[in-house]
């Protein structure tokens, strides 16, 4: 990918798009084969099984944690280890929150705990 001029608007949106793809992908590939191989779903397939289809918008997707304990600020995923929202069930709204166990293990960050 080419580097990003976040001196104009499209800059900036292709920044930001960046980011937010980040985000969904916070988990290492490893992490997430992990979780498969012990039969158990990531956090945002647990939401997108849980709600309705086309009806979760995440909240805080680009939260970090700002820790420099234990070399933390070499690790900063986006999320800080929870997927975090609101959606539908059966039409009804709802809020919801799934800790990320491909990101630290799914413990709680300094953005969540």
């Amino acid at each position: 990918m080419s580097e990003i001029d976040i001196h104009t608007t499209a800059g900036k949106i292709a920044g930001l798009e960046q980011r937010l793809d980040e985000a969904v992908h916070a988990g290492s590939a490893r992490a997430i084969e992990k979780q498969h191989a012990k039969g158990k779903l990531t956090a945002r397939e647990r939401v997108d099984r849980l709600l309705d289809d086309g009806s979760f918008v995440e909240l805080d997707e680009l939260a970090r944690h700002r820790s420099t304990n234990f070399d933390m600020e070499q690790n900063r995923p986006y999320g800080d280890g929870v997927v975090t929202g609101y959606g539908t069930i059966d039409g009804r709204q709802v809020c919801v929150f799934a800790q990320d166990f491909t990101v630290f293990g799914g413990s709680l960050g300094q953005v969540y705990g």
